[in-house]
């Protein structure tokens, strides 16, 4: 029997947990984040992947919650497992003290098709940088981040009207039946790692996936109708794409665009300019065309449809404020 640690912690991970158990390969134990308090109430709040162990697993699979894990003692646990193979997936990087232990080797899934979109938010930097593929990666870790031998790769298409939200999904699904197919490989020693830089060289720019941050989900509205759409899609279900609305008393208005389209409408008005029809199509100008506005969300207020939001608020002479990347 084939032995496999595997280390994960949010939805996107159980996934690829629930293919591991159902396949007829052996869990020595699961790794993920410690519990740690949550919301308002600061309720104790278990990660998805600790949730489907306790509820699915076996009670004699050790699930481990290290806080530090260069710890002695849990390297010590994870030794004494004698796994062939470690499966990451969502999980936090590894020291090397960790990841070198397996004989095969630890093994990460990342969802973009590396070397493209190294780092934490590679779905949504594919949306927001108006990609029409991207894809499935498993490699070897080493001591960079996102940068071992390639050991499978999975080309998913990107549709028009995918957000993070659809396109997580579907990678996360798609991504648990690579990983398996990845482990199988490698238990049968059919494994045949490819160094990334040897894929590097047919590529003449890498893109990278920093982890989203404010500084990138505020709306710039000299920016194309096209460039706004694919912002919005890529921020949505979360964080949001965001920005103030001027409102023609003068009141400032915070709110949250999750989805929009586009048109073929050119306009001569500022960008940022809100132009309502018929009463319940909500437009604003942009650096180039129109943008429909869709689905906004008002600062302390449940997420709408443009219309529900257009029945609640005066927009005459309404605007959003952010002009330029630099403005506030």
């Amino acid at each position: 029997m084939s032995r496999i640690v595997f280390m994960g912690t949010p939805d996107f991970a159980v996934a690829s947990l629930r293919k591991l158990h159902e396949s007829n390969l052996e869990i020595a134990a699961v790794v993920t984040a410690s519990d740690k308090p949550a919301g308002r109430g600061r309720r104790v709040s278990l990660s998805p992947v600790k949730q489907y162990a306790q509820n699915n697993l076996p009670p004699d699979i050790p699930l481990l919650q290290p806080e530090n894990l260069r710890d002695s003692e849990f390297i010590q646990q994870l030794k004494k497992l004698n796994a062939q193979v470690f499966a990451v997936v969502a999980f936090r990087m590894l020291p090397e003290e960790v990841w070198t232990i397996p004989p095969l080797g630890t093994v990460n899934l990342h969802a973009s098709l590396l070397p493209q979109y190294r780092g934490a938010a590679p779905i949504q930097w594919a949306l927001i940088n108006g990609e029409e593929k991207t894809g499935l990666t498993t490699f070897l870790i080493d001591e960079k981040i996102d940068t071992g031998s390639i050991l499978c790769q999975e080309t998913v298409p990107i549709f028009p009207d995918d957000d993070a939200g659809s396109l997580y999904d579907r990678l996360k699904d798609q991504g648990a039946t690579l990983l398996l197919r990845t482990m199988e490989y490698i238990l049968e020693g059919k494994a045949r790692p490819v160094p990334q830089h040897t894929l590097q060289k047919e590529q003449a720019e890498l893109k990278t996936a920093p982890k989203i941050g404010k500084e990138h989900t505020r709306i710039c509205w000299d920016k194309t109708a096209e460039q706004i759409h694919n912002l919005v899609r890529g921020l949505s279900p979360a964080p949001g794409a965001w920005d103030i609305i001027r409102l023609g008393n003068g009141k400032e208005l915070p709110v949250k665009i999750f989805r929009t389209g586009l048109t073929e409408t050119e306009t001569t008005r500022p960008p940022g300019t809100i132009i309502v029809r018929k009463k319940n199509e909500m437009m604003a100008a942009t650096g180039k065309g129109l943008i429909r506005i869709l689905e906004i969300q008002a600062s302390g207020k449940k997420k709408v449809r443009a219309e529900e939001f257009l029945r609640g608020y005066d927009l005459t002479s309404a605007y959003f404020v952010h002009h330029s990347e630099s403005s506030e």
